[in-house]
């Protein structure tokens, strides 16, 4: 399993557009990946109304965990995402 935290910067937090960009990444990578708020419990990150359901605002700690053939990639793949969404 890999383990990315990165921390939100963009004002607005995870909404909608990065919510559905990062499900769709993560059912195109075959692995099985949750999200969660630093401290949290972790959701499917799969499922964009799961993600979005976490309520993440800007500053707030997410963990992002991957468990399968080629987890590094795909956590960095995911860790992109929500970055440049800011």
């Amino acid at each position: 399993m890999v383990t990315r935290t990165i921390t939100i910067n963009d004002p607005v937090g995870i909404h909608a557009r990065p919510a559905a960009q990062f499900a769709q990444a993560v059912t195109a990578s075959g692995c099985t990946v949750t999200i969660a708020k630093e401290g949290g419990n972790p959701v499917p990150a799969g499922s964009i109304l799961s993600v979005m359901g976490l309520g993440i605002k800007q500053g707030d700690n997410v963990v992002i965990d991957v468990e399968g053939d080629n987890a590094e990639s795909v956590a960095d793949n995911l860790t992109g995402i929500l970055v440049a969404a800011e």
